[in-house]
């Protein structure tokens, strides 16, 4: 079974969407096995979000063809055209938002559970996000309201997009000892 991690973040909480969300991972057959409410630190957010010129650099992409689409000038609007220096911004936007109120993370556990969770959170851009999905069917927000007001895309969640972010932020958001084991009443059914 694999674990994932997740983050209903402060526009989530402050809609009082958390349990509707967490629902849809346990119709799932995804099992809770950590879970808490926290207000992150500046310095855990930023541990969580990578520095690395690669993830920066494909955040400040998005941005730059968000602007694109729309006709906004970056240099206009951000002093810069370089999708790095972008990404810097960006990620600055992300951990003041998600320092700045209480969030809700835990840690899922099932059958392909980073792919399965991604698939019922939907697309990170809501304006595109299926209906039927977290996002396609509760996010709002779209990348050119969120750039003209300089943060990020209020989208409701954050899920682990591979194993190994999976693996690195469950250890950075728990200890081992916050992390359970424990049989649910339909597991003979989902994992047979």
């Amino acid at each position: 079974m694999e674990r994932t991690f997740v983050m209903l973040k402060p526009d989530c909480v402050q809609r009082a969407l958390c349990g509707e969300v967490l629902s849809r991972f346990e119709k799932a057959g995804l099992k809770i096995v950590a879970m808490k409410m926290t207000k992150p630190g500046k310095e855990l957010v930023a541990k969580h979000y990578p520095s690395d010129d690669k993830w920066l650099s494909i955040v400040g992409q998005k941005t730059l063809e968000s602007y694109q689409k729309f006709g906004i000038d970056p240099k206009k609007e951000l002093g810069t055209a370089d999708p790095v220096e972008i990404g810097k911004m960006v990620k600055g936007w992300l951990v003041d938002f998600i320092s700045g109120s209480p969030v809700i993370a835990f840690v899922l556990e099932g059958n392909h559970a980073v792919e399965n969770v991604r698939k019922i959170v939907g697309s990170t851009l809501p304006l595109v996000a299926l209906p039927g999905t977290v996002r396609g069917d509760y996010a709002v927000d779209s990348p050119d309201l969120a750039n003209a007001k300089k943060r990020p895309i209020r989208n409701l969640i954050h899920a682990s997009g591979s194993l190994e972010e999976a693996k690195f932020e469950i250890g950075l958001w728990f200890s081992a000892k916050e992390i359970y084991e424990y049989k649910r009443a339909d597991d003979a059914i989902i994992n047979g």
